[in-house]
């Protein structure tokens, strides 16, 4: 399968999109001003302990409190040691999916109330973004992922990832991880670091327990709440955990990017730095290739497949409902046969769809009826190959009487609706438009795309207020940045006229 990594980045906005095959499977976007939580490590304070629900809330320093259950909280090291030891088998392994996360522990011996009082601060971990109305979910059970291992400071145990499959390199890796580690300290060896040697292993480990020290230390000098570590931007968490030797190239259309990625690859990745690549041609990289329109028809609720037919998804607060139907497919034979294949060919699509929206929890898929059990074993057994190509965990029950399939998927962040939606103020949040943000920065590409034809030396460009206002305080920098780029002057006209995801530029 051929891969290949696409990086978009701006002051404002950086995005990745994943491309296996020519298309595009994953869309990560993170922007300067409210990047991600998840991974960060915080020193906070447990603002009320909840013994109803085994959780508290703790003030990281978010705008809403992180929550802390039970499970994920323990009493000392030695308590910690003891769980690690009992839930990380060799029979019970993580996968890649799972590889820097803190997992779920079995119920501590001890109720909440007995393991944190009101005011007691304590180090953890950012498990799961804010989602919603629900805020963070963090952990007390401290990783730290490098490139090839994944460090657990307070653990003494070694895990390698059950993608590796052969029992002598298993048992290579986690021969010379063991003789490398301090007592006392854990860790998970990654998939990606299969066939690496004794000295690319060590120089990641010494990385990682340098950082957790220097976390410690900031611990000491710090109140609650304070951030003690922030993870990794999007470019290189992007390094750290997709450019594997399987990837065909990394393209950039970042000069300065390019060159950090460069320095790192030197470094740390030798033999990938060929795989860098520069990409310096006028047409915006994610026009060419074929990522922008990708991004569009993810944003779009209905989905049109080849045959005719369609799928239509709603996102809810509690669940996604996804709904099949013909449309304009008629088949050529008879109506079980014209059913079966609009079915098959919508599975397909739903299980791209949940890639590529990043569409996690509960979600129901209404699919037409089908009255054979031959048929509807077909229809579930394709979904569940479809699924096996997803990073994200999922599980699947069968088809119902009524043609309903029940499965949920493994939430992590927020989907790609979300991240790049806001409540739509015309419709009551019933909903969603563009936001603000969204529409800023789509002007910009636009601006560049067309700019480089003209030798105006003007641009006037007419938004809703909304839009106008974001341009003219908060996105001011932005404006600027683009004038000295492309060296013409920007200027910006609120019209009210316009719907806040229209805009119109003209050269002048």
């Amino acid at each position: 399968m051929s891969t290949e990594i696409i990086v978009n980045a701006t002051n404002q906005e950086t995005r990745v999109a994943l491309l296996e095959n020519k298309l595009v499977t994953e869309i990560f976007i993170e922007r300067a001003k409210d990047r991600g939580n998840t991974g960060n490590v915080y020193k906070g304070r447990v603002v009320k302990v909840l013994p109803g629900m085994q959780a508290a809330f703790v003030d990281i320093g978010l705008e809403k409190s992180a929550f802390l259950y039970v499970a994920d909280v323990y009493n000392s090291m030695e308590e910690y040691a003891r769980m690690m030891a009992e839930d990380m088998t060799e029979e019970d392994e993580i996968d890649l999916e799972d590889e820097a996360r803190p997992r779920r522990r079995r119920p501590s011996t001890m109720t909440i109330e007995e393991l944190l009082q009101e005011g007691q601060e304590i180090i953890v971990q950012v498990a799961k973004e804010p989602i919603g109305t629900k805020g963070a979910r963090v952990t007390s059970y401290v990783t730290l992922p490098g490139r090839y291992v994944v460090y657990m400071p307070t653990v003494d145990h070694v895990g390698i990832s059950r993608r590796i499959e052969s029992e002598t390199e298993r048992k290579r890796l986690k021969d010379i991880v063991s003789s490398l580690k301090k007592n006392g300290s854990g860790y998970i060896v990654r998939t990606v670091s299969e066939g690496q040697d004794e000295s690319e292993l060590r120089r990641d480990m010494d990385f990682l327990e340098l950082l957790w020290q220097r976390i410690l230390k900031k611990n000491e000098k710090l109140s609650a709440p304070s951030v003690l570590h922030y993870d990794l931007d999007l470019v290189f968490r992007t390094i750290r955990d997709l450019f594997t030797p399987d990837v065909e190239r990394l393209v950039m259309d970042s000069a300065s990017e390019y060159q950090r990625v460069r320095e790192f690859a030197e470094s740390y990745l030798p033999q990938l730095i060929d795989k860098v690549e520069l990409y310096d041609k006028e047409e915006p990289i994610f026009d060419a290739y074929d990522v922008e329109i990708e991004i569009s028809r993810a944003l779009g609720r209905k989905v049109w497949l080849k045959s005719g037919g369609y799928i239509v998804i709603d996102q809810s607060e509690a669940l996604t409902a996804i709904d099949v139907n013909t449309g304009r497919y008629v088949g050529k034979r008879n109506l079980e046969d014209t059913i079966l294949k609009t079915n098959l060919e919508a599975v397909r699509e739903i299980a791209y769809q949940l890639r590529l929206r990043n569409i996690g929890g509960i979600i129901i898929l209404d699919l037409i009826d089908m009255e054979k059990e031959e048929n509807r074993r077909k229809v579930y057994t394709s979904l569940q190959e479809y699924l096996s190509h997803d990073k994200a965990k999922t599980n699947i029950y069968h088809l119902s009487d009524l043609g309903l399939i029940e499965m949920t998927r493994k939430r992590t962040r927020e989907s790609l609706g979300r991240s790049l939606c806001e409540p739509c103020p015309y419709c009551e949040g019933r909903g969603f438009i563009k936001s603000s943000v969204t529409v800023c920065y789509e002007i910009f590409r636009e601006i560049r795309r067309i700019s480089h034809s003209s030798k105006e030396k003007k641009i006037m460009v007419s938004v809703n207020p909304e839009v106008a206002d974001l341009l003219y305080d908060e996105e001011r920098q932005g404006v600027e940045d683009l004038e000295m780029e492309l060296k013409k002057k920007l200027i910006i006209k609120a019209d009210a006229t316009l719907h806040q995801e229209q805009y119109d530029i003209v050269m002048v």
